[in-house]
């Protein structure tokens, strides 16, 4: 995953505190680390003396995750291992020195806080929480003395209104030094105001709006800032520094992850510091590591070098694909890259897409659907954005398939294409360009929903397969921007994808019962998207919704944010009746991708500037409402200073007289150095200093349908929430069909419920209770579906469930041999288990399978993975399994996956792997299960502090049987 919280927990290392003195009873260092701190070691644990530890924090308003933890993770103190507590300012809490869920602090408003922590006995510590006095802050006027000062006003959800207030001493100086301040109660305690300084050797904007040119410095500001030599993270490298001439992923997160450079490199940075996202991007491959055995399956070179899925849900890749979004970030950068930096990336990009690519093929391609399996990009806090019993069995995470992650795949294959041919090898390129129009045509005609006009977000999962009535602004966005979607669906998208009244949330509907994250958000990076793909179908409206989202939310914030409440456009909702509601859970200032988002808002978008292959296209995207609102006391509008390739680019944009029309202007014409050109201005074409000039023309009325809805942020309404997913209670055949019953998964009246049979609709707009399906047979498995009567708006599906009981070998059963002895159960286990099985060279086979009745069948391990919690690390579990018949003929192969499974302390459930599907014949079977890899083997990893890092790789799980269902595991039949 790419960045994750503890309160999904993984760890991120924020800008480490000097170790402290070893004194105490304490062995190691420990540290207050929590959603305030971006889950870092900001605040260390300072010995007091008589066995006492203390961190004074100035915290925001919020209901804040913490946890007190080592610097490397390996010790974590919770008060409960089994249920988070919230706690009480001034008592005291014996801590667990297990892992386990956050504990939280609610605080109403920003305070000083003091962490006390008793370590007089180390193994039963001690914890008491004090709020202290706050110092009063000085006022100060950042604009006194300046000569010229603007204000934006903004309305808020509750009728009010906010203000930012911009000035400059020196309006005409080459570089201005702007101050910005605002009324609006920021996330993070500090001052109301800020100040920044345009760049040497950066562009500026010149618009005649103080307020806009402003904005655009405090990006190019944020970019610097983000702009590193070190980067670190808790996980990685005992939490030390790490050298790398990077750019760090935001204030709170001080790591490069792959989906979060990707898409800010793709979405604004490339073309401002080239080399530093080449560095960046290249930090995100990696080798096998030394000594690695790779197994026969595994594709590629031998070295193995291909794109890391970061750290995440059931241990990472393959559960999660969308590493292939590096592709975005890669193709920017070789646009914007000199020849001679540009030819050995160019060479290493294609070696490690081809090592992805074909990997992802073997582990996560299911040919039927013609679609790759893997978590939704971005969208990785999994009960956020999927069914609640998700957690429960994230195989079938896995196994669903997601559009944005889908339309990564595409963008890497037409890459690597594209690449292939560029270094001569013809044949691997028309490999990849068939395979790209292949899975093209799959997500257009797997994904796309003729009644709600535009794609689902995701496929449910093996046993059901159907595509969901749940949408994100990321994966529709992404279609139109890459080609997937036509001119058609992509009008379809931008008319009928809901925003709110600040703008359009990254999900909908949103989930019942979740805080603020992705659920109940926009963010920025993705409405910058939103805009890429409303200016490329001509939607005005949506254009101006995102421009003015995009606007707001720097201009408020004073930083462009990490995400924000999407109906209040808040960077904190503060719900006191509903604590565990509130959100955004974490906020980062100066976030990379909404940094990037902004620079290609204005460099992209209103300039018109995008990088192609050998040059540059200028195509402005300004609509009536952008000229009357932003630059409607200017005649001309300029971008100066833009370096690309060694040539200097000043953009002079000659604008109409502002009118009352909407939709946007057409481009009259585009001069370079006084020259009339059209279409791609190539580099040869250009001096060392270049002066483009556009005229705009006639407003052109576009597209400008648009949906809005609405609700309070504190209300769950129907208006924008899905129902909770029902539960299916019971299931029966009989000799007429297969009875099945279900029952509401929450509170809620106007719902009526949906039922699938393998993946299909078959039954619509039921009262909860039972359905008698005539046309079901023994292999049927059912899903039910809830739906809003008054909005339409729907859940998840229920937990599949399948008319079949199945065949179910143990591995006491004599059939089976392993190289790893069976041993008795484990305390909160059942059943006898083959413990540790799954180092290169063990071997596990089921001889004798007996088959009555030929059909499909699909097989699953029954095991357990507990290298670490569900939504971390890099040890999820993925093996080769292959079937053979009496003559030894292979009948089906490929890789099944063993995510990490919760851990109870009490009656820890054992779950299955993902299916291998058979289609089989009556006779007799051997089933052999051998090694693959997970991202544990790559080098990158080595100093990773957890399950397969500095202990070396971990693919290690507990097998405890087989299962052997007469059903079709993929897509609907």
């Amino acid at each position: 995953m790419a960045r994750t919280s503890h309160w999904i927990a993984a760890a991120v290392f924020a800008a480490g505190l000097p170790a402290i003195a070893a004194e105490g009873p304490l062995a190691k260092d420990m540290f207050i680390r929590g959603a305030f701190n971006g889950w870092g070691t900001d605040n260390a644990m300072a010995w007091k003396g008589k066995g006492v530890y203390e961190a004074d924090i100035l915290i925001s308003p919020g209901n804040h995750a913490f946890k007190v933890g080592s610097r490397d993770w390996t010790s974590e103190w919770v008060i409960d291992p089994n249920a988070s507590v919230r706690v009480a300012p001034g008592t005291d809490y014996r801590l667990d020195t297990n892992p386990g869920p956050e504990d939280y602090l609610f605080v109403r408003q920003a305070s000083m806080y003091r962490f006390s922590l008793d370590a007089s006995d180390p193994k039963a510590p001690r914890l008491r929480i004090t709020r202290l006095e706050t110092p009063a802050v000085a006022t100060v006027d950042p604009h006194k003395g300046h000569a010229v000062e603007q204000s934006l006003a903004f309305r808020t959800y509750d009728g009010m209104q906010e203000t930012a207030r911009f000035s400059v001493a020196d309006a005409a100086a080459p570089l201005r030094s702007y101050a910005h301040s605002t009324t609006m109660q920021l996330r993070d305690p500090g001052p109301q105001h800020a100040t920044y300084s345009e760049s040497p050797g950066l562009p500026v904007a010149r618009t005649g709006n103080l307020a806009f040119d402003a904005l655009f410095a405090l990006a190019v500001t944020e970019m610097k800032q983000d702009s590193v030599s070190e980067i670190r993270d808790g996980n990685y490298n005992g939490g030390a520094a790490i050298p790398c001439e990077c750019f760090e992923t935001g204030e709170k997160w001080h790591y490069v992850w792959t989906r979060d450079l990707s898409y800010a490199v793709d979405l604004g940075l490339a073309m401002l510091d080239p080399a530093r996202v080449r560095n960046s991007l290249d930090f995100k491959l990696s080798a096998f590591r030394p000594g690695v055995v790779k197994a026969t399956q595994v594709a590629g070179s031998a070295d193995g070098l291909q794109i890391i899925q970061d750290t995440g849900s059931g241990g990472s890749w393959p559960a999660s694909t969308d590493r292939v979004t590096w592709a975005f970030g890669a193709e920017k950068a070789l646009r914007a890259l000199p020849p001679a930096e540009r030819k050995p990336f160019a060479a290493r990009a294609l070696a490690a897409l081809k090592n992805t690519i074909e990997n992802d093929r073997l582990a996560a391609f299911d040919p039927v659907d013609g679609l790759y399996m893997g978590e939704q990009s971005f969208l990785d806090w999994r009960d956020q954005s999927y069914a609640a019993w998700i957690v429960n069995d994230i195989a079938s995470l896995a196994s669903s398939k997601a559009l944005s992650t889908n339309v990564g795949h595409y963008k890497a294959l037409t890459l690597a294409a594209s690449l292939a041919a560029e270094h001569g090898d013809a044949a691997l390129a028309a490999k990849y360009q068939a395979w790209a129009r292949a899975l093209k045509r799959a997500i257009n005609q797997r994904f796309w929903l003729p009644g709600a006009g535009m794609y689902s977000s995701l496929t449910a999962a093996h046993f059901d397969g159907a595509p969901m009535h749940k949408f994100d602004w990321l994966g529709q966005a992404l279609a139109i921007v890459t080609g997937v979607a036509d001119s058609a669906r992509s009008r379809s998208i931008l008319a009928r994808y809901p925003h709110g009244p600040m703008g359009a949330p990254v999900i909908y509907p949103q989930q019942q019962g979740m805080p603020v994250y992705h659920n109940r958000a926009m963010w920025p990076f993705v409405t910058a998207y939103g805009l890429k793909a409303a200016a490329l179908g001509g939607n005005a409206s949506v254009a101006d919704a995102a421009y003015d989202t995009l606007v707001r939310g720097a201009a408020l914030n004073l930083s462009n944010m990490e995400n924000l409440e999407w109906l209040s456009g808040q960077p904190l909702l503060l719900d006191e009746k509903n604590p565990s509601l509130i959100g955004p859970v974490i906020n980062s200032r100066r976030q990379l991708w909404s940094v990037g988002g902004y620079l290609g808002m204005v460099i992209e978008n209103v300039f018109g500037v995008s990088l192609e292959d050998g040059g540059i296209r200028v195509q402005p995207f300004i609509t009536g409402k952008l000229r009357r609102e932003a630059f409607g006391k200017s005649a001309t509008v300029a971008l100066n200073g833009l370096r690309m390739q060694g040539r200097q680019v000043d953009v002079n944009i000659e604008l109409p007289p502002p009118s009352a029309g909407n939709g946007y202007y057409e481009v009259a014409s585009v001069t370079l150095n006084g020259t009339a050109v059209k279409g791609l201005i190539r580099w040869d074409q250009m001096k060392e200093r270049n002066a483009i000039g556009v005229k705009l023309g006639v407003l052109r009325p576009g597209q400008q349908a648009l949906t809005r809805v609405g609700a309070h942020p504190y209300a769950e309404a129907p208006a924008v929430f899905a129902p909770h997913e029902p539960r299916i209670t019971s299931l029966a055949r009989a000799t007429d069909g297969v009875r099945l019953g279900f029952a509401p998964g929450g509170k809620g009246a106007g719902v009526l419920y949906n039922v699938y049979r393998d993946g299909r609709l078959v039954a619509a707009k039921l009262a909860a209770g039972s359905w008698h399906d005539r046309a079901g047979s023994p292999s049927s498995c059912y899903a039910v579906e809830a739906q809003f009567a008054a909005s339409d708006n729907r859940s998840h599906h229920s937990e599949p469930r399948c008319a079949d009981g199945g065949i179910d070998i143990p591995v006491t059963d004599s059939r089976v041999t392993s190289s790893v002895p069976v041993r008795p159960p484990l305390p909160r286990f059942a059943a006898p288990a083959i413990h540790g099985w799954g180092k290169p060279g063990d071997s596990f086979t089921v001889k004798g399978i007996g088959i009555a009745s030929g059909g499909d069948y699909s097989i699953q391990l029954r095991y357990h993975n507990a290298a670490n919690q569900i939504n971390l690390g890099i040890s999820g579990g993925v093996k080769w399994m292959a079937l053979k018949d009496a003559t030894g003929r292979t009948v089906a192969q490929g890789v099944v996956q063993l995510p990490h499974a919760r851990v109870e302390k009490a009656d820890t459930p054992l779950v299955h792997s993902t299916p291998l599907r058979a289609r089989l014949a009556p006779g007799v079977y051997t089933l052999a299960l051998s090694d693959f890899y997970n991202m544990s083997y790559l080098d990158s990893n080595s100093s990773f502090s957890a399950a397969g890092g500095t202990g070396g790789p971990s693919n290690s799980v507990d097998i405890y049987g087989v299962r052997i269902l007469s059903v079709y595991p993929g897509s609907a039949k």
